[in-house]
């Protein structure tokens, strides 16, 4: 059994399984991966698609698992019984917020709008400086190539720097990929420190929200 650096990874993916076999065996493999690293999962709560899959094969594997699924959600992305613990939330962004806050890192598997949206998000955010755990994307069958593409062109354009690009770490099997995110190290101007968001954060939650003038 190997150990690894990352305690729990977060992954995010889709509610839906994909037309390919690959993208389910992905996940599943994915899952597996985990387990011989002692790795725990974070992701979103539901029992379908490639959620379902990952999220049972780390349970199979007798390791953790922490589902965040906003309670609107509940009825559409739970079949069945759940795997591991599952936490209800009020909204969207605190799903995310309770998912980044439980992590040591992030994989997005394939998926639609929302995973695009989880995976962006905790990329700006290690842009910024909120934090500075690697973030994975797992390119099956080259099912995120246009998107690499478009960070490139963004590069290229002058919109995302280049040593920012190297936020994103990809490969093509789940192997690959976490051993490259266990050699992750920052490369990119950071806007500001941890402790800075964190106190701001504090900040704000103990004063009421004043108008920007």
């Amino acid at each position: 059994m190997k150990h690894s650096k990352f305690k729990k990874i977060c992954v995010f993916c889709g509610s839906s399984p994909g037309k390919r076999s690959s993208y389910k065996e992905a996940a599943v493999e994915l899952g597996k991966e985990l387990v011989s690293r002692n790795i725990d999962l974070v992701y979103g709560g539901g029992s379908v698609g490639l959620m379902g899959l990952v999220s049972q094969a780390v349970y199979n594997g007798g390791r953790h698992v922490l589902g965040v699924i906003p309670r609107t959600l509940m009825p559409r992305e739970i079949t069945g019984e759940t795997v591991g613990e599952v936490k209800a939330v009020a909204d969207m962004h605190q799903r995310k917020a309770e998912m980044a806050r439980h992590s040591d890192a992030f994989i997005a598997l394939p998926g639609g709008y929302g995973t695009l949206e989880e995976l962006l998000e905790v990329v700006a955010w290690a842009q910024l400086g909120i934090h500075d755990k690697p973030v994975g994307l797992l390119n099956v069958d080259g099912y995120y190539n246009s998107l690499l593409s478009f960070i490139d062109k963004a590069v290229e354009e002058g919109f995302i720097s280049p040593t920012a690009r190297h936020i994103v770490v990809s490969a093509p099997i789940a192997k690959e990929l976490v051993k490259k995110m266990e050699e992750y190290f920052p490369r990119h101007e950071i806007v500001s420190t941890k402790l800075n968001w964190k106190k701001e954060e504090l900040d704000y939650s103990q004063r009421e929200i004043e108008p920007i003038l």
